[in-house]
């Protein structure tokens, strides 16, 4: 079994998730099609130190950092977030690891924060992404029609949704959640 930790995101994290980002495996799932300089790295780190209404982690599996989960646009009074997450070490694909990132942030959302709806958005081409939002409860809620452009191509975007009493009825009795190092 491996041991998965989510560490709150540093700067010394910053230049590893730029590589990440500006790799073409994890940019085709994005929604722009940036190159990153160093510098802008820098300062997009700056913004999301300042914003209450995110959390970003670096997701670490024995030891290896992996890739990134972000919850953002965080909203007490509505009771509601969007997060997203990748791998972009395949070697950790297919051991389970996205499994439990995605049972432990549902478990995270609704009885630590308290939180009632967690959404996300994917491009269809994301069909891994896709399906493991949807194993563990997240249903289509609408389709935003050529709705960016990546490459000088309109994608569609899916919006998916999961609330607190389907989290509770339906995945929590399903699925064990493995148990992660999550901080805070």
């Amino acid at each position: 079994m491996v041991q998965i930790k989510l560490l709150k995101l540093q700067e010394s994290h910053i230049e590893k998730v730029r590589i990440w980002r500006n790799s073409e495996e994890i940019s085709k799932y994005m929604f722009t099609d940036p190159v990153i300089s160093p510098e802008e790295q820098k300062q997009w780190f700056k913004e999301i130190k300042k914003k209450e209404t995110s959390k970003y982690w670096i997701i670490n599996v024995d030891g290896i950092d992996v890739g990134l989960v972000s919850l953002y646009n965080i909203d007490m009074q509505n009771k509601r977030s969007f997060w997203a997450f990748y791998i972009a070490d395949p070697s950790v694909r297919g051991k389970g690891v996205g499994s439990a990132i995605e049972l432990n942030i549902l478990r995270y959302v609704f009885t630590e924060l308290k939180i009632n709806k967690l959404c996300g958005e994917t491009m269809p081409i994301n069909d891994r992404g896709f399906k493991i939002h949807e194993q563990f409860g997240s249903q289509v809620e609408g389709v935003l029609r050529e709705h960016i452009v990546k490459k000088g191509q309109f994608h569609d975007v899916v919006m998916l949704g999961i609330i607190k009493s389907d989290w509770e009825k339906e995945i929590k009795t399903k699925y064990e959640v493995p148990k992660i190092t999550i901080e805070y």
